[in-house]
């Protein structure tokens, strides 16, 4: 809608974390946490879901959001090419990427952060991919974003941060085809720094190198190459990125700032090359950075606390670095932190869950802050296993068992087992939203009707249609119930029926193992075997 801050993300003005220190609480932003008992008879389980259909749907939405030229295998046709001339004002070749939603901006922070996670499904779940048949696919989606990252990053120290502009883009309501709208580009460099965005970017590209070190050496090479300038730029020149492309401010600021950024990324640069030194960089800041202070009951495109920790447990449980054991322990201690407050087994506070059970965060978009829960759950689950390890909430012991059952039942209600009985997972099951705010979507496809469709025609003739999107916008993960559970589908009720990227790639690895629960797995001695996909 014209005018307003954003389609998709909310503006993160009261982040859900507080700094522990001995029985002090103080709270970064302040922000009420609600605790909420939970019955395990309220949400129904319905054990036929087909999660290889999921799967497979999660990757199509992901094309459907793809900008620049498509391929010949483009499988959602009713896209076509769009953003052409991206990055030519500016003299560089900016073709390609991600839309983050239902808009045409492309914004480098949160498309990052869609890697990530595509990437690092991928790294634990490969060999489930591989044996369902989508493998590929999953391949395809990550390096759409990062050819894109190569050619955003222009010299070591620059790095193209966004195309397009949200306010501008948001007075239209066009197909990606027919775009009007400025497609002006940002870029962070050593006099306008953005060390989130840079930091982010070098995590997405690391974890990248691993999944195509077995397919693609020289590619990945590359990927590891960019990741290390990425990561040396964003630490050498640091600061907020919002402050240099201060369009991007109402959209998608950096509230959480960029210690967690660079923490993130030296620890997927730790995994994917084995070097110590990356190690002893988060041990190092470990205090300074909030690493090992902040404990967080969210994870999210912004906030990558709870994402250090756990892969700093990882680190710990490998047994690789024992010098830095004390500090790798009060990483952990942040990480049991966010699994205890999801599993409602924090003595001190446990995350929101809605009436019929659902993890809740914020009103806007809150499906984001459950998909990633789901997926940190599920990954750690199969980490007690690997290691022999135990999750402790308090005095209590939880058993990996219980942390995957968990994120199955939340993967549960997202695909149907909630009181609305409806799927918030577009073009799965027979109810599911039929309104996206999805302005590609709920415009006639460019390929049945190539007229050019102007900026107000769009909300004349499309947007305030009664009728249901003509296009399925399938595997988009739309931003979800209220904290009552209700939900309206309407397509000006962008807080509710809203998708992003970043809502549906935590998934992709989500949907692998629940597809495959229960069956025994074996785990790689070494780390950097998994590096193979």
């Amino acid at each position: 809608m014209a005018g307003r801050k954003s389609d998709c993300n909310v503006l993160t003005k009261s982040l859900q974390f507080s700094r522990v220190s001995g029985t002090t609480i103080g709270f970064f932003f302040i922000f009420a946490i609600v605790t909420s008992s939970f019955s395990s008879s309220v949400l129904a389980r319905n054990e036929g879901y087909d999660y290889q259909d999921a799967l497979t749907k999660s990757l199509l939405y992901l094309e459907a959001q793809r900008s620049g030229r498509l391929p010949y295998n483009q499988r959602v046709t009713w896209r076509h090419h769009s953003g052409l001339t991206d990055g030519l004002e500016q003299g560089v070749d900016l073709v390609g990427g991600y839309y983050d939603a239902g808009d045409h901006v492309k914004f480098g922070l949160p498309m990052a952060f869609t890697v990530t996670m595509l990437s690092w499904s991928v790294i634990e779940y490969g060999d489930l991919l591989e044996e369902m048949g989508e493998l590929t696919h999953a391949l395809e989606a990550i390096k759409w974003g990062t050819d894109y990252f190569i050619k955003a990053h222009t010299d070591p120290n620059v790095f193209w941060g966004e195309v397009g502009d949200g306010n501008t883009d948001h007075y239209c309501w066009q197909r990606p085809e027919d775009m009007t709208t400025s497609r002006h580009a940002y870029k962070v460099d050593a006099e306008h720094p953005g060390s989130d965005l840079a930091g982010e970017t070098a995590a997405a590209m690391a974890a990248a190198s691993m999944v195509f070190k077995k397919f693609n050496p020289h590619y990945s090479h590359l990927l590891l190459h960019h990741a290390q300038e990425l990561f040396t730029f964003a630490d050498k020149y640091r600061g907020k990125y919002h402050e240099s492309i201060e369009i991007v401010e109402n959209y998608y600021a950096s509230v959480s700032g960029y210690k967690d950024e660079l923490l993130w990324a030296a620890l997927w640069l730790h995994r994917a090359t084995g070097d110590g030194d990356y190690v002893a960089y988060i041990v190092n800041n470990a205090d300074s950075f909030g690493g090992t202070g902040w404990a967080i009951t969210e994870f999210s495109w912004d906030v990558k606390y709870a994402g250090v920790q756990i892969l700093a447990a990882k680190v710990l449980m490998e047994g690789k670095h024992r010098q830095y054991d004390n500090t790798l322990k009060l990483y952990q201690s942040k990480a049991e932190h966010y699994l205890c407050s999801c599993l409602q087994r924090n003595n001190e506070s446990n995350v929101q869950l809605t009436p019929g059970g659902l993890l809740f965060i914020r009103p806007w978009n809150n499906m984001q802050y459950v998909s990633t829960a789901a997926f940190l759950l599920t990954i750690y689950s199969d980490y007690l296993k690997q290691f022999n390890g135990t999750l402790h909430c308090g005095n209590q012991a939880v058993d990996a068992a219980e942390l995957l059952n968990f994120a199955k039942g939340q993967v549960e209600y997202i695909l149907g087992s909630n009181p609305m009985g409806m799927s918030y997972f577009v073009g799965f099951g027979t109810k599911y939203p039929k309104y996206v705010h999805h302005r590609g979507a709920s415009v006639v496809s460019y390929r049945e009707n190539p007229g050019f469709i102007g900026c107000t025609q769009g909300y004349d003739n499309w947007y305030s249609r009664r009728e249901p999107n003509p296009n399925i916008i399938v595997g988009a993960l739309v931003g979800g119930p209220d904290s009552t559970d209700s939900f309206n589908d309407d397509r000006g009720n962008y807080m509710q029926t809203e998708a992003c990227t970043y809502n549906t790639a935590p998934l992709v690895g989500v949907f692998a193992k629940l597809y495959y629960y229960g069956t025994p797995r074996q785990f790689p001695a070494q780390d950097q075997q998994t590096s193979s996909y």
